[in-house]
């Protein structure tokens, strides 16, 4: 029978069976030839994950060794690299260490192709690094796996906290019950915009309300009457509050003729962005940079040109929006600021201090580009 043996207990079994194996090596007859191999297999393998570990903290096979097994001689930093290499590299800890946490924080996003999450993957990232703590970015893709498994595989690992971007938390008929669980184990935790009020965790968003006063105001200053909203699923917390915010702003009855829900992908986007079009609509206000290139692309596939019949403004300002045709005026979420908080109150968590589980909020800013224009004359 094969038992899955951690690695404290075979670097201790390694240096003894190399030992007591030497007197045999000249006569394997003893114990018989498969056996010795069987041993010898054993021992290479050993070596070759105190190896990587070792490499990975920077230290010796020794210094990984005596920390595995418990013994003095080791700093504390030097320790604490020696198991967070452990678990970086997916090995299990000694059983007497298994109740400690890692110095690993997960960070959870929804997806990498829209250019708004890897620019805030690489502002908590290194402001972890600076903290002292190695990220574990876990990317959901379609078909891979889910949100919920990410969750276990963090709590596998005994990550010290979760900063989530994105993910089902902002979708108010998704599941929340493997979030309940971070909840359950005491885990600290903290979310990057809006979600739903009752997980009770810290959150750093944008101010969507005034994301779209600034972007309402900009296209009505630009004589547009007939402006509309490109957004995302109607259970998106985000944007039911720009919703909320252009019913207040713009004085919208219960007619939603001028609103139009997508995916959050361009292809969506170019299907709502068609409609509202249709309806006469000469400036659109879209959820993010992506449903606004979407529209772009709906507003040509009709006729029209942008920004000279169509005014479109988008929201994130993300990478390369100054490089479109036209170059895309949007309102920019403060990534760097929002990011650092994050981390800031989830190390304070961490830490034993208390926080508060209220939601910061950040004032974005408009970026007047070259998608809007004076309203075309009709």
């Amino acid at each position: 029978m094969l038992f899955r043996l951690s690695v404290a207990f075979q670097a201790s079994i390694c240096l003894h069976l190399s030992d007591r194996l030497r007197p045999f090596r000249a006569r394997p007859d003893r114990f018989g030839c498969s056996f010795l191999a069987r041993i010898r297999r054993t021992i290479a393998a050993v070596t070759k994950r105190l190896t990587e570990v070792a490499r990975k903290a920077g230290v010796s096979e020794a210094t990984v060794s005596r920390v595995l097994n418990g013994r003095g001689g080791v700093s504390e930093a030097t320790r604490t690299a020696v198991l967070t290499a452990l678990d970086v590299l997916g090995y299990e800890r000694p059983t007497k260490l298994r109740g400690e946490r890692a110095r690993l924080v997960g960070l959870v996003l929804p997806e990498l192709q829209n250019p708004i999450f890897p620019a805030l993957a690489e502002v908590v990232t290194g402001s972890l690094a600076q903290r002292g703590f190695t990220p574990a970015l876990c990317a959901r893709t379609i078909g891979g796996v889910p949100e919920s498994g990410y969750v276990e595989m963090l709590l596998d690992h005994q990550v010290s906290g979760v900063i989530f971007a994105g993910g089902s938390y902002a979708l108010a008929d998704a599941s929340h019950e493997h979030y309940r669980r971070l909840t359950d184990r005491g885990l600290p935790v903290v979310l990057v915009n809006a979600g739903v009020e009752e997980l009770g965790f810290p959150r750093v968003s944008t101010d969507d309300a005034v994301a779209v006063e600034q972007a309402y105001g900009h296209l009505r200053s630009l004589g547009h009457e007939r402006i509309g909203m490109v957004l995302g699923p109607a259970d998106h917390v985000p944007s039911r509050r720009k919703l909320d915010a252009m019913v207040r702003a713009a004085g919208w009855a219960e007619d939603r003729s001028l609103v139009e829900r997508s995916s959050f992908s361009m292809e969506g986007a170019r299907v709502a962005a068609t409609k509202l079009i249709e309806r006469g609509v000469t400036g659109i206000v879209c959820a993010s940079d992506v449903l606004a290139l979407g529209t772009i692309r709906a507003a040509r596939r009709l006729g029209c040109a942008v920004p000279a019949d169509v005014s479109v403004v988008g929201f994130d300002d993300s990478a390369f929006m100054t490089c479109t045709d036209p170059p895309l005026t949007t309102v920019r979420q403060p990534i760097e600021t929002m990011g650092q908080a994050a981390v800031d109150l989830l190390v304070t968590q961490i830490e034993g201090a208390g926080v508060l589980h209220d939601e910061l909020l950040f004032e974005p800013e408009l970026v007047v580009r070259g998608s809007t224009a004076p309203a075309p004359r009709r």
